[in-house]
């Protein structure tokens, strides 16, 4: 029964996050922009999928994912030894990754790089960046100070970097950090950092997704300089129009197969090593391991529905309706479509909920998750607003990521610390698969009927969505501040993370 009951609450609110951008694209299809019958039979029957899966999801990740990486990652602490923290952080952050299905997309659209060499090098980016987070903790590093760090060097290595190769490099940071790899690292920091005992604490867990972003764009930089890629190419194999149930169903049906493989792989690692600590280390009793092992299967069928919904459904939609809308005689209307498009799309990306819940949790409702969503709602149309000036002008990545970054590390030096960790691990978090599956084919399409480079034009999108929240939400805690500033007495400011001396971490032997 209470299952069934959270599962209605999950229904709910998959409905809410979905059902506007189904409303959206309808509206647009019955009035200035007709897509095939086919086309949007798909897109409908992808949408239900996509409410089922964030349902199931949602749900499973509570259950399973959270416990799971709290639990593991407490346990690896509490050996109070260095090298088996930082050695199963990296380990964590590459087998996760290693599965992402996002990664497989990404490395098929860079041909002139091996795919293994580019998956197994942007697992192990986030897999040292993971163990960077944890010495960031360990030796009470800011976070705006080691993202000052990071990023200057990633902007210069972009610069050096094969022209053609950038946006998709920048794309990668947001690729990696899927709905697999969010909720569980999110989790692991937070059980990483439960043993302590100072106020600040549970604050760290946050800005693990913002360095692990990182660590995937400095390596497909690093991979373009070192290969010189002279040929970046992408080949879109458009979905045919499907007019009868038999084929529509046969075509969903050919895709679920490819998703259960996908997520079998990316789950049965970690479920394994888990297996490996819980007999070890972490001996939970019977009836918490059954709430897990129900949230498995809850994880597990979300992310099969959802992918699938995404990939079959949405993906051929907005690819179609990018050609259309570029096609119109007032071509630019493909640019306010876009910002409306990403204000609604990213209340359906499955792990901004992982992380709403979890900022409520951490800073006691001082940061709400409404704000939160609408910081990302507003950072990620503009995200988008900026991609269909790109597609439309030709204008270089460059001109808009550099200055946008160097707003938002600038901002991160006035705004509330908690701000900038929030903002950048949001920025992760955006970017997920409705980005890969609906947001870049519809700047490709875009892209295809202006006749622009679909590598250097359309690519870039989610570089965009994933910068732009940094600066959003960033303005959201420099006006909280300010409105704290105003009335001291009468509003005390809650308590936001003051960066203490971590003496609990002084018993871990090096």
């Amino acid at each position: 029964m209470l299952f069934t009951k959270r599962l209605q609450e999950k229904l709910i609110e998959a409905l809410k996050a979905i059902g506007p951008i189904v409303c959206l694209v309808l509206l647009i299809s019955l009035t200035i922009a007709p897509l095939p019958s086919g086309i949007l039979l798909a897109f409908l029957l992808g949408s239900a999928m996509l409410v089922a899966g964030e349902m199931f999801f949602s749900l499973g990740a509570e259950l399973a994912m959270g416990p799971m990486g709290e639990r593991m990652g407490s346990g690896i602490t509490k050996t109070r030894k260095l090298p088996i923290i930082l050695g199963m952080g990296f380990l964590l952050g590459f087998l996760i990754t290693i599965a992402e299905p996002d990664l497989k997309v990404l490395a098929e659209q860079v041909q002139s790089i091996p795919n293994a060499v580019l998956i197994l090098s942007v697992a192990g980016g986030i897999g040292v960046f993971l163990v960077v987070a944890f010495l960031r903790m360990l030796f009470k590093v800011p976070l705006n100070i080691t993202l000052l760090v990071l990023y200057t060097g990633l902007l210069l290595l972009a610069v050096f970097a094969p022209g053609n190769f950038t946006a998709v490099a920048f794309d990668a940071g947001g690729v990696t950090t899927g709905p697999m790899t969010v909720p569980f690292i999110m989790a692991f920091g937070v059980g990483i950092s439960s043993i302590r005992s100072d106020k600040s604490a549970a604050d760290d867990s946050l800005g693990l997704v913002a360095l692990c972003s990182v660590g995937p764009i400095i390596t497909v930089l690093l991979l373009g300089i070192l290969y010189h890629p002279q040929d970046v190419n992408y080949e879109w194999e458009a979905v045919t129009n499907i007019s009868e149930s038999v084929s529509m169903g046969r075509l969903f049906a050919g895709g679920l197969p490819v998703y259960i493989r996908e997520i079998a792989r990316s789950l049965i690692p970690t479920v394994l090593l888990f297996g490996i600590l819980q007999f070890v280390m972490i001996r939970m009793n019977r009836t918490g391991l059954k709430k897990i092992g129900v949230g498995l299967v809850y994880t597990f069928i979300g992310l099969v529905l959802f992918l699938t919904g995404a990939n079959v459904g949405f993906m051929p939609a907005g690819l179609y309706l990018g050609q259309i809308l570029a096609q119109m005689p007032y071509h630019w209307i493909i640019i306010p479509i876009g910002i409306v498009i990403g204000y609604f799309i990213v209340k359906a990306e499955p792990a901004v909920y992982v992380l709403m819940r979890q900022v409520e949790s951490i800073t006691d409702g001082a940061v709400s998750g409404r704000s939160l969503k609408t910081g990302l709602c507003v950072g990620v149309a503009g995200a988008v607003g900026l991609a269909m000036i790109r597609v439309v002008s030709g204008l270089s990545l460059l001109w808009i990521i550099i200055p946008g970054y160097l707003i938002s590390l600038t901002l991160s030096f006035f705004v509330p610390r908690i701000f900038t960790a929030i903002a950048f691990d949001a920025g992760g978090v955006a970017s997920g698969p409705m980005t890969a599956t609906f947001l870049l084919p519809l700047a490709i399409g875009s892209c295809i009927s202006f006749g622009g480079n679909v590598v250097t034009d359309a690519f870039g999108v989610i570089a965009l969505v994933a910068m732009t929240p940094l600066i959003t939400i960033q303005l959201l805690g420099l006006l909280y501040k300010l409105k704290s500033s105003k009335k001291p007495q009468q509003h005390p400011e809650p308590l936001l993370p003051s960066y203490d001396d971590y003496d609990d971490f002084a018993i871990i032997e090096l």
